[in-house]
């Protein structure tokens, strides 16, 4: 497929952070994307949580399945588009390599835990995994990835870390934060994709874990709309061939939404290439209606889902369990191995190690150096 001109160009690719020797089957961002997958942090991710944790049952997603269903609906999208699946693909893979155990409770924990050291930023973890937290080769630490994939796997920073970056890396990934300018449209679309994609699959997951109902269900207006549609269409169906269907159906519509509500943007913007992306608004986007049904979906979800009391009790306990580890590892740096153990910024040494966990380790760790159960 010919890229659009205003795709990014692994040709034109600002390079990276350590000179290398092109791969002589692979451009660099099929570079990028293996080395991402050939990751020890990208193994991880197959234990780390989701909305429920590991042990609670092996069908719901993990951190890793929901990465796969990111890159597999950015690559879709992408295509149509004529943007690089590579870099999408890239990016997706890699967006939640610094994500901690127990999903946004573990990162809640561990950025109070860090409130008087920098904070916890489960974005800014990504990026110090791919740039210096593994140690694959032997010329430099990090997987030394593009610029173009560094700079999507930093979807979100803060101001005060966007500067720290920008003064280590003088217009580097965090230069947007700093000046207010636009990623590539590749990273734009993992950033859509990402919410695509875990709106969907926890409808099917709450639905799994009897926390939701599918008739609960029919207060959002864009499942219901597709659930109805099913039924007119197929009367005998039920059970859970009606929400796969349904669900099926409104991950369609939310793409094709994209691709036609983008494509709209990008021949308004008339971008001449993809250096002029990042001077135009944000390009990559739902239709007006389709964001509103959006954010409903998402509100319903935390309100009914994420809040849930099941849910809130395992959460609760995941932020005792990083709060402890932290505390341990603190007081007794040597119960860390010694790369951790060694290091000078103790605080953020600690804060790495426990970023780097799964569910099932932080939880053995925890009952070694405190002797407490966790009560599953």
């Amino acid at each position: 497929m010919r890229l659009a001109p205003y795709a990014s160009h692994a040709s034109l690719s600002r390079g990276r952070r350590h000179a290398e020797t092109p791969a002589p089957t692979r451009d660099a961002f099929q570079r990028d994307r293996d080395r991402i997958v050939h990751s020890t942090a990208f193994r991880r991710l197959v234990y780390k949580t989701q909305v429920f944790l590991n042990h609670e049952g092996d069908l719901f997603r993990t951190r890793l399945t929901h990465s796969l269903e990111v890159a597999q609906l950015g690559r879709s999208i992408a295509r149509a588009l004529r943007l690089n699946e590579d870099l999408v693909e890239a990016i997706a893979l890699a967006h939640d390599l610094g994500h901690t155990p127990f999903g946004h409770a573990g990162q809640d924990a561990l950025d109070a835990c860090m409130q008087d050291h920098g904070g916890f930023e489960h974005n800014l973890q990504s990026l110090r995994v791919v740039d210096e937290l593994e140690h694959r080769y032997p010329r430099y630490d990090g997987l030394n990835l593009c610029f173009e994939t560094r700079e999507g796997i930093l979807k979100h920073c803060s101001r005060a870390n966007a500067e720290r970056l920008e003064a280590a890396e003088p217009g580097g990934v965090a230069r947007r934060f700093c000046d207010r300018t636009q990623p590539s449209l590749e990273a734009q679309l993992c950033n859509l994709a990402d919410e695509i994609a875990y709106n969907a699959h926890d409808i099917d997951d709450g639905v799994r874990s009897g926390l939701l109902d599918i008739e609960l269900l029919g207060e959002l207006g864009l499942f219901e709309r597709y659930r109805r549609e099913v039924l007119a269409e197929y009367p005998a169906l039920h059970g859970r061939r009606v929400l796969y269907e349904a669900i099926r159906r409104m991950l369609s519509a939310q793409v094709y939404d994209v691709i036609d509500a983008t494509s709209a943007a990008i021949r308004s913007a008339a971008p001449s290439d993809a250096e002029a992306v990042r001077k135009a608004q944000p390009l990559v986007l739902f239709s007006d209606t389709m964001r509103r049904e959006s954010s409903e979906l998402k509100r319903f979800l935390f309100r009914n889902l994420y809040r849930h009391p099941r849910v809130m009790a395992t959460t609760d306990q995941a932020k005792d369990v990083v709060r402890a580890l932290f505390d341990a590892y603190l007081a007794d740096a040597v119960q860390m191995p010694e790369r951790y153990a060694q290091r000078t910024d103790r605080q953020r040494a600690v804060a790495d190690y426990i970023a780097g966990m799964t569910d099932r380790f932080a939880i053995r760790e925890y009952e070694r150096l405190t002797g407490r159960r966790w009560i599953e």
